[in-house]
C-alpha cells in the first residue's frame, strides 16, 4: 500500500504498542517488516495464527519462548570457519533449548482439547537437534561460561589451579598474622598483575624479598610477591595458561561442531521468532480487548462497536458502520470536533490491523474488507515552502487518489472541498464523489456542505450519516448515526452563549425556509434516532437478561438432574448390596436343601421351585449401566415385545417364548414346561439359533435331582479332572442349573489353567469367572450355563 497512509493512520504506532510484548531479536525483526497485505490467503493465515496464539494465552499465558538474541551474525562467522566464543555460543545453545521446549510445549498441548488452525503446522517445521544440544548445555553456562564439565582436561587444570590458589592464600595468610603483620600496611592478601602479592610498608621492603608488582599512589605502601610463593605463583600462572588454551581448543570444537547445522539452526530462530511475534500479538490483542476480524472478499464492511485503538478505552466511544453491501459511499455532515475525522481514522486503521493479520479493536464477528489500497486525506498538509494553500495541498491528494484508486480501493476524505468558495466547493465534492462512483471504489467522505446532504438522498449506493450532538449540554456525543445527515447547531449554541435574542431572531429571518425546515426535519429525526437507539438498547439488555435467566434455569434443571440419578444411583448400589448378601445366604440355603434331599434319598422341594426362588431374588438386582445406555433403550423401544417372540430371561439365562402379555410391564414366559410371569426390564429378544437336524431319539432325564451344583477337583490327576468337568457341565445342562461351581484349588496351576481353557472353548458357557474372595477367591471357578 501508499506509504502515507501508515503515517496519516499511525500505523506504525500500532506496531511499536506490540513492540513491548516481543522477546526475540528474529520477533522483533518480522514486526519491522510487518505491513498490511490484500493477498487473502496471507492475511486469512496471518489471522489463524494470532487466533491460535490468543487461544494459547487465555490457555497457558503464551508459548514458552525466552529473551532470544541474534544469532544470525554468529551463524554468519562460522560458515567463514571462525571460532565462537562462549558468550555466542550461549545465545545459540539458549534457541536449540528453547525448540525443545517449544515442542514438548505442543506435544502436550495436543493430548488436550485445544483446536488449532495453523501452530501444530508451524511448529512441526522446528528441527530438534538434541544431541548438539545437549553437548552445549553440558559445556556452557548461561553467561556464556565453560562449565568443568566441558572436557576431562579442562576438569583436571581447574583442580590442580584450585589446589594451587588454596596453597599459596594459605601461606600468604601466615604472613598476615604473628610478629609479621607489623611490617604490612593492611593485613590482607590481595592480586597485582594475576599473581598474588602483599601490602609492605615501604621501609621493610627487604624483609619479604621476592617481587615489587605495584605501589600505592602515595608510595608508603608496595605490594611484594613473597620469594617464598614465588615458584608456587609460577605454578599457578602456567595452570591458568593451560586452562585458557583448553578452553580455547573447547570453543574451537564447539564451534566445529555447530558449522553442519547453520541452515537448522538459522531456520529454527526464524520460526522461534515468528512464535513469538504470534505471542506479541495475542498479548497486544488481550490488552486491546481486540477480537478476530472476519475477511469480506467482496470488500463489505461492517464492524459492531468498533473504536480507535489508540485513544483511552475509558474515553473512547464505540460505533457501527457498514460500508460495501447497502452502500458504497457515506457522506458524513456535521459541525466541527464532532468526531468526524476520528469516525474516519478508525475505519481506515482498522482495515490496515486487519490486513496486516492482527484483531481488531471491535465487537466479536465484525467484517472487514481486504482492499488493495487505502487512500486517506485527512488533515491540513499547507506547505509554506511548497507554496500550498489548504485547498491546493487537499487537490494535489485527491489527483493522486483518483489516478491510483481501483474498484478494489477504500478512500477516506475529510472536509472534502473545503478551503475556497462554499458552492465552488460543494459543486466540486459532488464531482469528486461521481468520479469515485463511477471507479467503483468505497469512499467516506466529511462535509461541511449542506448541498451534500442532498446528494447523499439523492445519488445510488450512497447515504447520509452524521455525529450526534447533544442540544442540551451543547456537546457532542461522538456516536455516529447512519442515514441522518447533520445539521448546524450555531443558532442554539449562540443562544446558549449569551446572544441576544433579538440577534438569534434576526438570523432566523435572514434563514430560507428551506433551510429552517431541514434542520428541523433533521432534528426530529435526530430525536426519532436517538428514542429507537435508547429503545434497541433496552430491548437488548432485556434480551442478555432473559437468555441469562434461561441459561440459569437450564444449569439448575442439569443440576436436578444430575443429582436425581446420583440419588437414584446410590439407592441402587445399597440395594444391589442387600441383594448380593441375599444371593450369598440364598444359595447356602438352596445348597443345604439339596444335600439334605441327597441324604434322605427323596425330594421335597422340586427344582424348578428352587431355581424359580433364585431366580426373583436375582431379578432384585438393579442395572444402572444398562437404564442409562441410550443406544439400548432406543433399540429397546423399537423392538416391542408380543406373543409368540422368542426371548432370553436375563436372571434365569434361560431361554423362552412369550405366551402372553399381562399387563404393559408384565409377561407370561414359557420356558421348557415352566410358565412364569417376568418383568419386561428382564427379559431380551433371544438371537436366532442355527437351524440344525431334529434329533429322532428323545433325551429323558432321570436322576437329575441328584446332581450337585458343586464339582470338587481337588486331588485329581489333570485327565481325569478334565473328564469330570465334561461330564458335570453336561449333568447340569441337563439340570438345568443356571450356574454351578468348580472347586480346583490354588497349588501348581495347573487344574485352573485347564479348567479355564475348557470353558473358553465349550459354547454352553455363557460366562464364568473366580468366586468371590471370602468364598475361595481364584480356588475355584463360577459358571453361569
Amino acid at each position: 500500500m501508499n506509504s502515507k497512509i501508515y503515517q496519516t493512520m499511525a500505523y506504525d504506532q500500532i506496531k511499536q504498542q506490540i513492540r513491548q510484548y516481543i522477546v526475540s531479536a528474529a520477533g522483533d525483526a518480522e514486526l519491522k517488516q510487518l505491513v498490511p497485505s490484500s493477498d487473502n490467503t496471507w492475511v486469512q493465515e496471518q489471522i489463524d495464527e494470532t487466533k491460535d496464539g490468543a487461544d494459547i494465552y487465555r490457555l497457558e499465558n503464551g508459548i514458552p519462548i525466552p529473551k532470544l538474541a541474534d544469532v544470525s551474525p554468529h551463524l554468519k562467522r562460522l560458515s567463514i570457519d571462525g571460532t565462537l566464543n562462549g558468550t555466542e555460543l550461549a545465545q545459540i545453545s539458549q534457541v536449540l533449548k528453547t525448540v525443545q521446549a517449544v515442542v514438548n510445549f505442543f506435544a502436550e498441548l495436543e493430548d488436550r482439547p485445544v483446536e488449532l488452525r495453523r501452530l501444530y503446522g508451524v511448529v512441526g517445521r522446528l528441527i530438534h537437534l538434541p544431541d548438539v544440544s545437549r553437548r552445549l548445555t553440558t559445556s556452557l553456562q548461561d553467561d556464556g561460561r565453560l562449565t568443568d564439565e566441558a572436557s576431562p582436561e579442562l576438569r583436571r587444570i581447574r583442580r590442580q589451579i584450585t589446589n594451587f590458589e588454596g596453597a599459596i592464600r594459605d601461606q600468604m595468610a601466615g604472613y598476615t598474622r604473628g610478629k609479621n603483620a607489623k611490617y604490612l600496611s593492611d593485613t590482607l592478601v590481595t592480586i597485582r598483575d594475576d599473581r598474588y602479592v602483599l601490602p609492605v610498608r615501604a621501609e621493610y621492603k627487604q624483609r619479604f624479598g621476592g617481587i615489587v608488582h605495584d605501589q600505592s599512589a602515595s608510595g608508603q605502601t608496595l605490594y611484594i610477591e613473597p620469594e617464598a610463593v614465588v615458584n608456587k605463583n609460577n605454578q599457578l600462572r602456567e595452570a591458568q595458561i593451560d586452562e585458557r588454551q583448553e578452553e580455547r581448543r573447547i570453543l574451537l570444537e564447539l564451534s566445529d561442531l555447530l558449522r553442519p547445522y547453520q541452515e537448522d539452526i538459522a531456520a529454527n530462530a526464524t520460526i522461534l521468532g515468528h512464535l513469538d511475534f504470534i505471542n506479541a500479538k495475542a498479548r497486544y490483542a488481550h490488552a486491546l480487548k481486540a477480537t478476530e476480524p472476519i475477511l469480506s472478499t467482496e470488500n463489505i464492511i461492517s464492524l459492531r462497536q468498533a473504536r480507535h485503538p489508540l485513544i483511552d478505552a475509558a474515553k473512547v466511544v464505540a460505533n457501527d458502520i457498514d460500508l460495501g453491501k447497502d452502500y458504497k459511499a457515506i457522506i458524513v455532515t456535521g459541525p466541527n470536533t464532532g468526531g468526524k475525522t476520528i469516525t474516519l481514522k478508525t475505519v481506515g486503521l482498522t482495515q490496515l490491523m486487519a490486513q496486516s493479520g492482527l484483531f481488531i479493536a471491535a465487537n466479536e464477528h465484525s467484517q472487514v474488507g481486504l482492499f488493495d489500497e487505502v487512500f486517506a486525506d485527512i488533515g491540513d498538509e499547507q506547505s509554506i515552502e511548497q507554496n500550498l494553500s489548504t485547498f491546493s495541498s487537499h487537490i494535489e491528494n485527491i489527483v493522486k487518489i483518483l489516478n491510483s484508486a481501483t474498484d478494489h480501493s477504500l478512500i477516506l476524505v475529510d472536509e472534502l472541498g473545503a478551503g475556497t468558495d462554499p458552492q465552488e466547493g460543494a459543486a466540486l465534492a459532488m464531482a469528486i464523489l461521481d468520479e469515485i462512483g463511477s471507479m467503483g471504489s468505497e469512499v467516506i467522505a466529511t462535509t461541511h456542505y449542506p448541498e451534500l446532504k442532498a446528494y447523499g438522498y439523492n445519488r445510488p449506493e450512497t447515504i447520509n450519516a452524521s455525529m450526534e450532538f447533544d442540544n442540551e449540554t451543547l456537546q457532542p456525543t461522538y456516536r455516529l448515526m447512519i442515514g441522518i445527515p447533520g445539521r448546524s447547531n450555531a443558532l442554539e449554541i449562540a443562544t446558549r452563549l449569551g446572544i441576544k435574542s433579538s440577534i438569534i431572531d434576526e438570523a432566523r429571518s435572514l434563514t430560507s425556509d428551506d433551510s429552517q425546515d431541514l434542520n428541523n426535519m433533521i432534528a426530529d429525526l435526530t430525536a426519532q434516532k436517538r428514542q429507537a437507539d435508547l429503545d434497541a438498547e433496552a430491548a437488548a439488555k432485556t434480551l442478555a437478561e432473559s437468555q441469562q435467566l434461561e441459561a440459569d434455569l437450564k444449569a439448575k434443571f442439569n443440576d436436578y438432574l444430575k443429582q436425581k440419578d446420583h440419588l437414584m444411583d446410590q439407592a441402587k448400589d445399597q440395594a444391589n448390596q442387600l441383594v448380593e448378601k441375599t444371593r450369598l445366604r440364598a444359595d447356602d440355603i438352596i445348597r443345604d436343601i439339596r444335600k439334605k434331599q441327597l441324604q434322605a434319598g427323596k425330594t421335597v422341594v422340586k427344582e424348578n421351585q428352587l431355581i424359580d426362588a433364585k431366580g426373583q431374588i436375582n431379578a432384585l438386582q438393579q442395572d444402572k449401566r444398562l437404564k442409562k445406555n441410550r443406544v439400548l433403550n432406543r433399540e429397546k423401544k423399537r423392538h416391542a415385545f408380543k406373543k409368540g417372540d422368542e426371548v432370553v430371561v436375563r436372571s434365569y439365562g434361560q431361554r423362552g417364548v412369550i405366551v402372553d402379555k399381562i399387563d404393559d410391564h408384565h409377561f407370561e414366559v414359557q420356558m421348557g414346561i415352566l410358565k412364569m410371569k417376568i418383568e419386561d426390564v428382564d427379559l431380551e429378544r433371544a438371537a436366532p439359533e442355527k437351524d440344525a437336524p431334529k434329533p429322532r431319539a428323545s433325551v429323558k432325564r432321570t436322576r437329575s435331582n441328584g446332581v450337585s451344583p458343586t464339582l470338587d477337583l481337588r486331588g485329581h490327576r489333570y485327565e481325569e479332572a478334565m473328564a469330570e468337568v465334561d461330564r458335570f457341565i453336561d449333568s447340569a445342562l441337563l439340570a438345568g442349573y443356571p450356574s454351578v461351581t468348580i472347586i480346583h484349588g490354588k497349588g501348581t496351576g495347573a487344574l485352573r489353567k485347564g479348567v479355564t481353557e475348557y470353558l473358553r472353548s465349550n459354547k454352553r458357557i455363557k460366562s464364568f469367572g473366580f468366586s468371590p474372595a471370602n468364598a475361595g477367591g481364584d480356588g475355584s471357578t463360577i459358571v453361569k450355563l
